[in-house]
């Protein structure tokens, strides 16, 4: 079943290639929405395989695993393809209004579906080298899309936001290397059964901080951070929901990936030190969102405090915890994404994306007011939305293992969110705009309206849909956190059964 693990590769960089050939034609959008489309469908039916058969390896050429590169997929692996592809497909069509002309011609749209190979690619390999590799794609796109425009402020984020994740490739391939010399393989599932036989466990333990240093970078822990609140808010509102919903997701799959499969051999030393990460994650980025006035910062230092929920369902490495961790990643990708959407309508509406310096949507364009509210109180943790059910696994995993602290710093944190989200309802939605401009929907082209506002109200709709009907949701969590805590299918569906 080679080709499930190929299509979803192949699809991206196929309407990379026909975006950049039509990039001086308004057919580059379009493009991106039939490759998020065809994605979509491609990303289903490796779900399908994987829930019906099981975790779904490919050697690509022929090379058998570990000597040749493998593409796996198990759940996790394919759940997250698969909201890649429904946030790929839901900011291709909102970037129909929203990316000009002019930054199509730069080849944003080609610029898009390597970011999305990228970001496909991180999760469906199945070795470290290649690993790197595709947070490179991801990296080299990322780059592109945050200066594109080349405003000032984009730039001055741009350079913050390579400079540490290069720091983040040293550290990665740095302890590629030094995992390489002791154990010979870089294959996930023969590095499973090989660090077994690390007689310097010491080391073994050094290399593994390497990693969590690398990867909390991508993934903005505390306290390597402040790249992203430094940055988010300055590309296009496009470009800013898909990397609020997927680049540093794909951080944390990386961690929970690796200090499930691997890294395992020193839990209470490397998992409390996530312990320690997650809760100061969730401080830190709650308050800094508190005190921002800008949508999108408040917005960006939220995604820093939502990780911190993730990363700590990987810290109590329990599995109603990691449970936690999973459901969190699907439902943040999904929420995130869609209040960067919501603030470009915002800023549209009222000029600005100063919170005090706009108002009246409430009044002017209530659609708008509803489909903000959902995702908003739904990251905030109001039931019954999906962000109430994720904070509840992840508070009563902690609760179960006696870790109160860490449980009230959760209940905290999200107390502190419903002030930030508050602030925002009450400012730029409840009060009268300070200017007296009425922010109606009717100041868009009847087009502008169905491509800004059709993706917003599918990914609320989906939300809802999680938090009204969440079984469905938390048993495929389930069936992913006894593949990871497990990883017996996931080796043998690589190596093959031992003889």
């Amino acid at each position: 079943m080679s080709w499930l693990l190929t299509i979803p590769l192949a699809i991206p960089f196929l309407s990379a290639v026909f975006a950049f050939i039509a990039r001086r034609s308004r057919w580059g959008g379009w493009i991106s929405v039939a490759g998020s489309v065809a994605l979509l469908v491609a990303s289903a039916f490796l779900m399908a395989a994987t829930i019906r058969h099981g975790v779904v390896a490919g050697q690509m050429g022929g090379w058998p695993a570990p000597f040749g590169i493998t593409l796996v997929a198990d759940l996790l692996s394919a759940m997250m393809v698969v909201i890649t592809a429904i946030t790929a497909l839901a900011v291709s069509v909102y970037a129909l209004a929203d990316i000009n002309e002019a930054k199509e011609r730069l080849g944003y749209h080609a610029l898009f579906n390597v970011l999305i190979a990228g970001v496909t690619g991180a999760f469906l390999t199945g070795d470290l080298f290649n690993l790197y590799v595709w947070f490179e794609v991801m990296l080299i796109s990322s780059f592109g899309l945050l200066v594109l425009g080349g405003r000032a402020e984009q730039i001055d984020g741009g350079i913050k936001y390579v400079t540490l994740n290069l720091v983040s490739t040293i550290f990665f391939l740095s302890g590629v290397g030094l995992l390489y010399g002791m154990t010979g393989t870089l294959n996930l599932a023969d590095l499973s059964q090989a660090v077994d036989t690390v007689e310097n466990q010491g080391l073994l333990t050094t290399v593994a901080v390497m990693f969590m240093i690398a990867f909390g970078i991508k993934a903005a822990v505390f306290p390597l951070f402040f790249w992203l609140p430094a940055s988010y808010h300055t590309p296009a509102f496009a470009v800013s929901a898909v990397f609020a919903g997927l680049l540093t997701k794909v951080g944390v799959y990386a961690l929970i990936r690796m200090f499930t499969l691997v890294f395992d051999h020193d839990v209470d030393f490397t998992h409390t030190i996530l312990l320690w990460i997650a809760g100061f994650t969730m401080l830190t980025g709650v308050l800094g969102a508190a005190a921002q006035s800008d949508f999108r910062k408040i917005l960006s230092f939220h995604i820093v405090s939502q990780i911190g929920y993730m990363i700590l369902g990987l810290a109590l490495l329990t599995p109603l915890a990691i449970v936690g961790a999973v459901f969190y990643l699907v439902h943040h990708i999904i929420v995130k994404a869609n209040l960067f959407l919501v603030s470009g309508v915002a800023e549209r509406l009222t000029g600005s994306t100063e919170v005090y310096r706009i108002g009246g949507i409430y009044k002017s364009a209530p659609l708008l007011a509803v489909l903000f509210f959902i995702p908003a109180f739904s990251l905030a943790g109001f039931p019954p939305l999906s962000g109430f059910w994720a904070k509840y696994i992840l508070v009563k995993a902690a609760l179960d293992v006696q870790g109160w602290i860490i449980a009230g710093v959760a209940l905290l944190v999200g107390l502190l969110t419903i002030y930030s989200m508050t602030k925002i309802w009450a400012e730029v939605f409840w009060k009268a705009h300070p200017d007296g401009i009425e922010p109606t929907l009717g100041r868009l082209q009847r087009s502008a309206q169905i491509s800004l506002l059709l993706p917003i109200g599918a990914l609320a709709t989906l939300t809802m849909i999680i938090g009204f009907f969440p079984q469905p949701f938390v048993a495929l969590a389930e069936a992913a956190s006894e593949q990871l805590l497990d990883p017996t299918a996931y080796v043998t569906a690589v190596l093959g059964v031992p003889e």
